[in-house]
């Protein structure tokens, strides 16, 4: 009892590597490995060195629009007209475009490229499907409880303590540029003020980028083993897709026999059969309105070429025995198809024996 009850145990381990199939299947429902805070880190990167890339290119828009404001203030006519209230909405909402345009561009295209990277070309409906589990509130208590969310919520709070961390000793060891900036002009405020978000930023983007890469090859691993699959597994799935061995063993049996009938249905109007004596036998017919060469309508071995000759004989069809010929024709020739040319001048003189022993009775 007890060692059935472990075979039965390891039977139900998934020890098989997925199919191509069961890969394919989880992709369509979703269930691929993807990590948001490698997209997330990699895109502050990228949006800030951007903004720093550009960073005279902001400087003068900004400029630009402040000489423009203190124009449009000195103007009280114009202010105060709908034509200047007009035109600073106007001039404000260009520089908005201006400043975000580059920045979302870049996260945008990063974005994509990163998703490709990590999932493929991918699109499927299953994930947005309305479910009934998805709004029970009951199934919802319970996932905020779970293993998965703990886990989460325990990495979040790594991360976060750690940018603190990492934050506070960078500006830190910067607290004596901080305080001398009540000193300085505004452009040089804004420049070291700048200086200073950015380290922050960058310290906590490569923070978020390393744990992301752990986090990525962590739930590439955890997906792979998820959708693992067992030995029975992987024998149904090819039953399904291939077909069950033994019905495909009884539907070939089933047109063996059919292929057989419809052969021996062909013997008795065959002009001769060509035997070994004992091991084979080819049934041969000549039609000279159908070709110019006989055709084999019927051939076998053994057991075969024995019903063969018994059906031969109990409709009178002419049997000669020709050992050389009937193995040749069995092996060279298919049912159903003419003799080849190199057969023609020996199974002529079989058809003209035949022909005179028919003609004498």
């Amino acid at each position: 009892m007890l060692k059935y009850f472990d075979l039965q145990l390891f039977s139900e381990e998934k020890t098989e590597q997925p199919t191509s199939k069961k890969i394919k299947d989880t992709r369509e429902k979703g269930q691929i490995a993807q990590s948001k805070d490698l997209n997330g880190a990699l895109s502050l990167l990228a949006v800030f060195a951007t903004i720093s890339i550009l960073s005279q290119f902001y400087i003068d828009q900004m400029f630009g629009f402040y000489r423009f404001a203190m124009h449009l203030t000195e103007d009280t006519s114009l202010l105060y007209s709908g034509n200047g209230i007009n035109l600073l909405w106007q001039q404000t909402v260009l520089l908005i475009l201006k400043l975000s345009l580059p920045p979302l561009v870049v996260a945008m295209v990063l974005g994509v490229l990163l998703s490709y990277m990590q999932v493929g070309v991918l699109f499927t409906v299953e994930t947005i499907k309305p479910k009934l589990s998805k709004i029970n509130p009951l199934k919802g208590f319970k996932n905020m409880f779970s293993s998965r969310s703990l886990v989460e919520m325990l990495k979040s709070v790594f991360k976060a303590t750690l940018i603190i961390y990492v934050s506070v000793v960078y500006l830190n060891g910067r607290l004596s540029e901080l305080l001398i900036t009540m000193e300085l002009e505004t452009g040089q405020i804004i420049i070291v003020m700048w200086d200073m978000v950015f380290g922050v930023v960058t310290r906590s983007a490569l923070i978020l980028l390393v744990i992301a890469v752990f986090d990525f090859a962590f739930k590439r691993w955890k997906n792979r083993k998820d959708i693992m699959m067992t030995k029975q597994e992987v024998k149904d799935e090819y039953k399904q897709s291939e077909g069950d061995p033994q019905l495909k063993a009884k539907i070939k049996e089933k047109q063996r026999a059919f292929a057989m009938s419809r052969m021996m249905q062909e013997i008795p109007k065959a002009d001769v059969v060509i035997t070994n004596p004992t091991h084979f036998a080819v049934a041969i017919k000549y039609d000279s309105n159908k070709g110019d060469a006989p055709v084999v309508v019927g051939k076998g071995q053994d057991l075969i070429a024995q019903n063969i000759k018994r059906v031969a004989s109990e409709n009178k069809v002419p049997i000669v025995e020709n050992k050389p010929l009937a193995q040749a024709l069995y092996k060279s020739v298919d049912i159903g198809t003419f003799v080849p040319p190199d057969f023609y001048e020996a199974v002529a003189e079989v058809l003209a024996y035949v022909y005179t022993l028919k003609k004498n009775a």
